[in-house]
């Protein structure tokens, strides 16, 4: 179904992209590979098609689950998740590990202690046969483990060449800063990786989009309700996708677009929240920031002079461009511009 808001695993669930799909096919034997885009473009989707149809045995190692300072442990406890769902297809590498031991169905890995089990080591064993490894919204690696993430990245790059390497992430200057490749000190440094940027549908696919759809269901709905909820949710599909779904149940078109601002001003809140946890002022800063971005303020004069309005006080231009190069390595803005429409409805709600 095209409004099923879970990720799509087949091809006919999953609309147009059939040359990203295609794309992915014929770069999958590269050792890295990297899938970026704005959230809810669709890229765990059009990850997971693409992987069901080359029909490889893949891992897939969902870094949402980490939190913001994770530790080896939260780390391992991922792999071994991951390693479990094809315990079928490496138990017989697995088994002969010393650190790994099998219970049941699940894989548990040594994370420290005599037994304890590196990441470039697990990766040189696990090339004994053909693998895919998908780490889905990589750039949450970053952090107090992300040098030997690399380290074991870079390691399996050079000598594991079974093994290939699919990170994909939201927040694109983020999973940039992870690889760091043209930083001599990265273990990356260097490394060329393949990249496929996600784009947004077309005005036209959108309509298609919702049209399909909403025949899906039998329903017949007005074209301009239909090019509405194109305009506004701007190509992207998981937007298109959550105002399919909501349209079917409330039929109408405001309570749609307020209930999606809703959603998107609880996602700014938590990085407000976030930022906040560092300092008050810092995360007083951002909201601020994006309600001046909000009202139009897109040059970088007229954004610093709002947000000193806004704070009463002269701000360095040191700290206002910290503040603008971390909204857009979040890849919320992009020169002095939100990047989803939503997201600055939903900013200018900020209070």
């Amino acid at each position: 179904m095209l409004f099923d808001e879970r990720p799509k695993e087949k091809r006919e669930d999953l609309f147009d992209r059939d040359n990203e799909i295609l794309t992915i096919k014929n770069n999958i034997k590269r050792p890295l590979i990297v899938i970026s885009g704005v959230r809810r473009i669709g890229k765990t989707s059009v990850l997971l098609v693409a992987l069901n149809e080359i029909k490889e045995n893949f891992i897939l190692i969902d870094c949402r689950k980490l939190k913001e300072n994770y530790g080896r442990k939260d780390l391992y406890s991922l792999f071994s998740q991951a390693l479990s769902s094809k315990l079928s297809y490496l138990r017989d590498i697995l088994e002969r590990v010393r650190g790994i031991s099998i219970l049941g169905n699940y894989v548990e890995i040594k994370w420290k202690g005599r037994e304890y089990l590196s990441l470039s080591d697990l990766l040189d064993n696990l090339n004994k046969k053909r693998l895919i490894i998908a780490i889905d919204e990589a750039q949450r690696l970053r952090g107090p483990m992300s040098n030997e993430v690399k380290d074991a990245i870079a390691h399996a790059y050079d000598y594991d060449k079974n093994l290939t390497f699919i990170l994909t992430g939201s927040e694109v200057g983020l999973l940039h800063d992870l690889l760091d490749i043209d930083n001599e000190n990265s273990p990356l440094y260097g490394r060329y990786y393949f990249e496929l940027s996600l784009e947004r549908f077309s005005r036209d696919l959108s309509e298609e989009f919702l049209r399909r759809g909403f025949e899906e269901f039998s329903l017949k709905v007005e074209d301009n309700i239909i090019k509405e909820i194109a305009d506004y949710f701007d190509g992207i599909p998981g937007w298109l996708t959550f105002a399919g779904n909501a349209y079917l149940n409330m039929r109408k078109i405001e309570e749609v677009k307020e209930r999606a601002i809703s959603i998107a001003k609880r996602e700014l809140e938590h990085l407000i929240e976030e930022k906040s946890n560092v300092s008050q002022i810092t995360g007083r800063r951002y909201k601020n920031t994006l309600r001046c971005l909000a009202r139009g303020k897109n040059t970088w004069s007229s954004l610093l002079q709002c947000l000193q309005e806004e704070e009463g006080s002269t701000i360095s231009s040191s700290v206002f461009d910290n503040i603008i190069t971390n909204l857009e390595k979040l890849s919320i803005i992009k020169d002095y511009e939100f990047l989803d429409p939503i997201y600055k409805e939903a900013a200018k709600r900020l209070r």
